[in-house]
């Protein structure tokens, strides 16, 4: 009598799938809006989400994971390597690569130089240390150059956002709240200083109009004429961007 209070065991996050020798760890997301089993990697997070119907069963979860374990094994496979910012290692800097150097002697925390092969990103302190002060470096560089482009798009429009915050997105490049306070990625001082102005003046644009309408379209390619070029960038080269640094 006693087993039919007992509450349900709680669905589990994730599944763990094995093939070949190996076992893949797939996140498993419930949505009432899927009529089929869809599985897909994710290059900015490397791992791998598995969207099940509301009401389909566990078990047939599992086995739709099973049965696409090669696959899932060949894409994660071809993942991008992440480039860990260590000495020697070689990191965009608004679109341009860097050479990262360790200067334990000289005074100073991080600064650019022109190296004979190219430009440098040169750190002083203790080898310890270097990752985080690169690290630290992109991103003061990076609000840096979103606030300027946001002010200048803001003055441009006719606005003026609630807030600028500068984080480590994953899922989106920026946002716009309803709040008028504005989010960015600080992984965008990687890309071309184009990618970032266009960026700056899509979530700008949403201070006018919190959609993605005709109208939304037409004021943001007025503050933007590289709307499309940036747009082809991110798609082609975007999820490259989070291969840098030290991961999650």
């Amino acid at each position: 009598m006693l087993r039919l209070f007992e509450r349900p065991q709680p669905e589990p996050a994730h599944l763990d799938i094995a093939h070949d020798g190996e076992v893949y760890r797939v996140a498993l997301k419930r949505s009432p809006r899927s009529q089929r089993f869809t599985l897909r990697v994710r290059t900015a997070t490397r791992d791998v989400l598995l969207t099940a119907p509301a009401r389909a069963s566990l078990k047939a979860a599992r086995e739709f994971a099973e049965r696409h374990s090669a696959w899932i094994g060949v894409r994660l496979a071809r993942l991008p390597h992440l480039v860990p910012f260590q000495p020697s290692a070689v990191a965009p800097l608004r679109g341009v690569d860097h050479r990262i150097v360790h200067r334990p002697g000289a005074r100073g925390v991080v600064w650019l130089e022109k190296g004979e092969q190219g430009p440098l990103i040169c750190v002083a302190g203790e080898r310890p240390h270097v990752p985080r002060r690169v690290a630290d470096f992109l991103k003061r560089e990076a609000t840096k150059d979103i606030e300027a482009a946001v002010t200048r798009h803001a003055r441009n429009i006719g606005v003026k956002p609630k807030r600028i915050a500068v984080r480590d997105t994953v899922s989106r490049w920026g946002s716009c709240s309803a709040t008028g306070g504005l989010s960015f990625s600080w992984r965008l001082i990687l890309a071309p200083p184009f990618v970032l102005d266009y960026l700056a003046a899509h979530e700008v644009a949403h201070l006018v109009h919190l959609n993605h309408s005709p109208k939304f379209w037409s004021l943001l390619r007025r503050a933007c004429p590289e709307t499309n070029r940036a747009e082809a960038w991110l798609k082609t080269h975007g999820a490259n961007l989070h291969r840098y640094g030290e991961g999650r």
